[in-house]
């Protein structure tokens, strides 16, 4: 059977050293990493990688070395990772939505001077949005259901979307919901 050739777009899932998955990067920087001694391979494709003194099997999985507890995230402020945080439910009548159907509400509005942060920041679906206003929940009378923080570490969640798509090495890694 012949070898699935090896694109740019080839990804590696990459898994804390308790292998729980934390985040996907390029095969490229998983070989660097593997070579520099900072992850090990758990699972390989079929695919090798060759230089002219060396031949490895490509990494599908690999895991961190070192405990993650060392490793400092600063978890980007993004709408994805404000639903991951949310857990893609609207913080006013707790309706789970898809990402597009979903906004961002600024719990303090900012044209009062509100401003865009973890901590003023909740998903909010488009009802319940233009319910709340340019007011604040209690003077909308709408119940914000969760305070908004800042996670203190990268959101596993968003692995979630490969559900359909993960490549069969990862499947044993990633847990996915049932519907």
């Amino acid at each position: 059977m012949p070898q699935k050739a090896i694109t740019m777009e080839t990804r590696v899932l990459v898994l804390t050293s308790f292998f729980m998955p934390i985040q996907i990067m390029s095969w490229r920087d998983a070989i660097t990493d593997l070579y520099l001694g900072k992850v090990e391979s758990v699972v390989d494709y079929n695919e090798e990688i060759r230089s002219p003194s060396v031949t490895m099997k490509l990494p599908a999985v690999v895991r961190i070395l070192r405990k993650t507890s060392q490793i400092k995230h600063r978890v980007k402020f993004s709408k994805s990772n404000i639903c991951n945080r949310d857990g893609s439910r609207c913080q006013y009548c707790l309706s789970r939505l898809p990402i597009s159907k979903l906004t961002y509400d600024h719990v303090f509005p900012r044209s009062r001077g509100g401003e865009t942060t973890w901590n003023n920041v909740v998903c909010a679906c488009k009802k319940c949005n233009s319910k709340k206003a340019d007011k604040t929940p209690e003077e909308a009378g709408m119940q914000l259901h969760t305070v908004p923080r800042q996670p203190n570490s990268l959101p596993v969640e968003p692995l979630r979307i490969y559900e359909k798509t993960a490549p069969e090495q990862w499947l044993a890694f990633l847990a996915f919901e049932s519907n």
